[in-house]
């Protein structure tokens, strides 16, 4: 969930007018990593085109540092061309008529600007970093440099209070510019929690729930950026839960949670030490969990390449992370993972990934402290906004609302469409070391696994596959 050792990231000189796609690939040779595209809009091209990155360097005021090796971020026209999303766009498919909601932590008052802390670092506690923006302000700036539609917004303060009604920590900006990147078009909406869900295991447990009662009423699509291991909640808690999701079956919403950033334990956000299990909601099999894979966007091969599964310890900047998954302990095997290799009698976490690694991450833009900051995206809630947005596409596509869609990606993962509607994630592992538990985590390997699932999306085949 968190937003981790962040980068900050520029754009690039405008290409020549109908010529992106020869800039996109001319970026990442000359930088040896896919990175923020300038391309100017082609002639004729609306808002949702081909170009949509931003059409200058970066404007006076931006902070950005992400182009320089290692690290680097992704303009929203890269990930659309990565996973296959432009292509829907190109046919008006942009998810209109929808709404997506996420659940996120309300900054603490006092806190005005991003923390930036050195490479290995993380940036804020787990459950929100502790800096505030305007979330008008954010989709704004963000609209208007990668040449997005103006976002449509609602925030719900019932729970947060009126007094945090448009201000913003990094995650919730992370999420619904995510979610507005893949389906321009679907109207935003996010349920505040209370700033004080970090301070204890009670808090979380009990503002999780409330969020989720709120988020799933009146919306297509709920989103919920954070995650805590299933040892946290209560017997009655673990039933309130399931019963909310539930009621969002029955009322034809789809609930995606990110599988947690801790590979194969859950956070220790409270003082207590690690364990070796898998997180709520996600393990919830009424949820469709997303894990999280680093991407490989060298554009000279057909723009997409390949992905890993994300693991921070394996890489180049420690302590960024890992994606969640393994085996729950409170719902046996689900009907729709009967038959998977590799899933066990138990729920098997996560169903799905995306790109989850701030090195390489999603660009996101933040304003603040009077700057505008462009950021690298991080942690499984990314991944499980771009599968939000995708979500949303596919209802539209459908013209009418999917709900739990569980059940239809497992039987088109099973079938003869897998490897052009997905991305089959082999190698990486999210195995971390957490002293004094040890070793935890599984293998990515072919077809689904307790790693990355069934892979990331390719968009152009999947969407039209659940919409039908």
């Amino acid at each position: 969930m968190a937003v981790r050792a962040v980068r900050t990231c520029e754009s690039r000189r405008p290409c020549a007018e109908g010529a992106w796609r020869a800039c996109l690939l001319t970026t990442a040779l000359l930088l040896g990593v896919a990175s923020v595209a300038g391309c100017t809009a082609i002639s004729g091209a609306t808002a949702h085109g081909t170009a949509t990155a931003a059409s200058t360097a970066a404007p006076a005021g931006v902070v950005s540092d992400c182009l320089p090796a290692p690290a680097s971020c992704y303009a929203p026209a890269l990930f659309r061309v990565e996973y296959g999303i432009q292509p829907l766009l190109d046919q008006g498919i942009h998810g209109r008529g929808e709404t997506v909601t996420v659940v996120a932590v309300a900054p603490s008052f006092g806190a005005t600007a991003p923390i930036v802390p050195p490479p290995g670092a993380t940036a804020g506690p787990h459950l929100g970093v502790s800096a505030a923006s305007g979330i008008r302000q954010d989709l704004a700036a963000f609209d208007g440099m990668f040449r997005l539609p103006a976002a449509r917004i609602q925030v719900v303060t019932t729970l947060a209070g009126a007094g945090s009604s448009w201000r913003a920590a990094g995650e919730e900006v992370q999420d619904t510019e995510i979610v507005h990147t893949v389906a321009p078009d679907a109207a935003l909406r996010v349920v505040l929690l209370p700033s004080n869900v970090p301070d204890s295991a009670a808090n979380a447990t009990a503002d999780m729930l409330a969020g989720l009662r709120l988020a799933v009423s009146g919306t297509d699509v709920a989103l919920i950026s954070f995650s805590l291991g299933e040892h946290y909640f209560t017997k009655a808690q673990v039933t309130q839960l399931h019963s909310v999701l539930l009621g969002a079956e029955a009322h034809h919403v789809t609930v995606i949670a990110g599988s947690g950033d801790n590979g194969g334990f859950s956070e220790a956000d409270f003082g207590g030490t690690a364990v070796k299990e898998v997180s709520l909601p996600a393990s919830d099999p009424l949820v469709l969990a997303a894990g999280g894979t680093t991407l490989n966007g060298n554009l000279s091969a057909g723009f997409y390449i390949g992905e890993t599964a994300w693991n921070g310890q394996a890489g180049l900047v420690l302590s960024s992370g890992a994606s969640g998954g393994g085996f729950g302990h409170l719902y046996a095997r689900p009907a729709y993972q009967d038959g998977v290799h590799g899933v066990s009698t138990a729920r098997g976490v996560p169903d799905v990934a995306g790109e989850a690694d701030q090195s390489g991450g999603w660009a996101f833009v933040f304003t603040g402290g009077g700057k505008t900051w462009i950021m690298s995206a991080s942690g499984t809630s990314a991944a499980a906004s771009l599968w939000g947005g995708l979500v949303a596409l596919a209802d539209q596509d459908a013209h009418h609302d999917l709900g739990f869609v569980n059940p239809a990606i497992y039987r088109i993962a099973r079938g003869s469409s897998y490897h052009q509607a997905f991305h089959d994630i082999t190698t990486g592992s999210n195995i971390v070391n957490t002293p004094p538990v040890g070793m935890g985590g599984y293998q990515a390997g072919p077809g689904w696994d307790p790693a990355t699932g069934w892979g990331s999306p390719d968009a152009q085949v999947l969407v039209p596959l659940l919409a039908a």
